[in-house]
């Protein structure tokens, strides 16, 4: 981990802000070995009896080497935190380190490209684009890895973050082995800014598929040969972006102090929302899974999304893996293997934390700046809470049959029959052909809300399915689609 350590004893210790980075990586992995989990809070807390007695000076047993030794303000500092009841706590924002000098691979905003960079970008895109589609690192068939005709690719689950961002470095290196662009690198399109000039011309602007993905596809696929990208206007962009909250989805998970779980809470939870409303909200090809790599913008859309995970692993000092894990709870299995696998690449989820990869702007706080959260909906009794009139309500759709849904579908919440808020579910046509859908076949929904926008107002919900209204019409029934429930949940936080 990146923080460093200042042995002074703390009276009110947590595991975010103080106890994790008590733990070396050469600590974890040595307990590790012999079937002791170090890294994470849970293995922590329930090993804490065990390694207070260890660790305690002047005798202690571990760790083995004298410069791993603890000193008496640090054990007695674990001693207070066992004594207070094991509190999680919230990450403090970690001051950053310099970035590598120089860096392997920067990758700049595409506004503040040269004109000299933005020519050999081109260039690149030009000479992928320009090769056989059946070559192997043609555009077209690195496209087809994300879902036709490949269908590779791992949504709603914790490989997602690792699986794009390898995705990257892949078609970063295509990119690179384009006679004369051996440095390029994928510029980022900052969402909170309008679609740039630059992305809305050649070859940036559109694909023209030259053949057909679902025709290789198993099973085929029909309907997208021939086919040629589409996007919504920059205007409609701007506001499908406001309208589906995914600002407010990216704020809200760079204010977390935990990973989390998918569909649950934690970074990754508002992150992956992010990413599916801000597919919806730039056009028909980039709401459609079957096609979505395809147009140019995919780039440089997941481009921002990887740095936006690159700021937050910063600001919890969670750029190393053993970093990393300490944000984890129990679930920990997707960074060994065989569970790791990120197909079709040799890659796997736990060699993706640490990245090569440098941005020129990070979206990062101080300590002095802002104070990360670990919101929840409930305590263990054994701790206080506090609450306040301006805390959120957490607001969720609870048990979408997502495989009963013939496409990306959109979730809308109403109040007193009015929308209120909406996000946007990202998937295939056929989700039931997909196996990551199929294991995660029932999904949720969260927002972010005022207490003042719900207070003496009826909730309900409505799904919306755009891309199928003349099949079904846009109102999918709730009652095929699970009979999903609504829960409202007032949150709290570790007082």
């Amino acid at each position: 981990m990146n923080s460093p350590i200042v042995d002074q004893v703390v009276a009110a210790p947590t595991y975010l802000a103080n106890i994790r980075f008590f733990f070396r990586p050469v600590d974890v992995e040595h307990m590790a070995a012999k079937g002791i989990e170090i890294g994470t809070y849970d293995g922590v807390r329930s090993n804490a009896l065990s390694i207070h007695a260890q660790t305690a000076p002047p005798d202690a047993r571990m760790p083995p080497d004298a410069e791993g030794k603890w000193s008496a303000e640090r054990s007695q500092t674990f001693r207070n935190w066992i004594v207070n009841g094991f509190p999680l706590g919230t990450a403090t924002p970690a001051e950053p380190s310099p970035p590598p000098t120089p860096p392997t691979r920067l990758r700049k905003d595409v506004t503040a490209l040269s004109d000299a960079e933005f020519d050999l970008l081109t260039a690149a895109f030009t000479g992928l684009m320009a090769r056989d589609p059946e070559a192997p690192d043609s555009y077209f068939a690195l496209a087809g890895h994300h879902w036709l005709p490949k269908r590779w690719c791992l949504h709603h689950e914790d490989r997602f973050n690792p699986w794009h961002r390898q995705y990257l470095l892949e078609f970063e290196d295509a990119l690179r082995s384009v006679p004369g662009c051996a440095e390029v690198t994928i510029p980022y399109w900052d969402i909170a800014t309008d679609l740039p000039d630059r992305l809305q011309h050649p070859p940036f602007d559109k694909y023209v598929l030259p053949a057909d993905p679902g025709a290789a596809a198993t099973p085929p696929a029909t309907g997208f040969f021939p086919y040629t990208t589409q996007r919504f206007s920059v205007a409609d962009i701007a506001q499908n972006v406001t309208e589906f909250g995914v600002l407010d989805d990216i704020a809200t998970s760079l204010t977390q102090s935990l990973w989390g779980v998918s569909d649950v809470n934690g970074y990754q939870d508002f992150s992956i929302q992010a990413h599916d409303s801000g597919h919806g909200s730039i056009g028909p090809t980039m709401g459609n899974q079957n096609v979505s790599s395809y147009d140019p913008v995919f780039w440089f859309f997941h481009c921002n999304l990887d740095r936006l995970w690159l700021s937050w692993q910063t600001r919890v000092a969670a750029t190393t893996l053993t970093g990393f894990r300490s944000t984890l709870g129990q679930n920990t299995d997707w960074l060994t293997a065989p569970f790791n696998a990120l197909p079709p690449f040799s890659a796997t989820a736990d060699q993706t934390i640490e990245t090569e990869v440098s941005y020129d702007r990070l979206e990062l706080v101080t300590p002095e700046e802002g104070v990360l959260e670990n919101l929840s909906g409930n305590i263990d009794a054994a701790h206080a809470f506090a609450f306040r009139s301006a805390d959120p309500v957490s607001v969720r759709v609870k048990g979408i049959d997502r495989l009963n849904i013939p496409g990306s579908f959109v979730v809308n919440l109403l109040a007193d029959g009015e929308p209120v808020a909406k996000r946007f579910f990202f998937q295939p046509d056929e989700p039931r052909s997909c196996a990551t859908c199929a294991q995660h076949g029932t999904v949720n929904i969260d927002f972010r809300m005022t207490q003042e926008q719900l207070l003496d107002r009826t909730l309900s919900v409505r799904i919306d399915v755009p891309g199928h209204s003349e099949e079904i019409g846009t109102a999918f029934p709730l009652t095929q689609a699970g009979n999903p429930t609504i829960n409202a949940r007032l949150l709290v936080q570790e007082a």
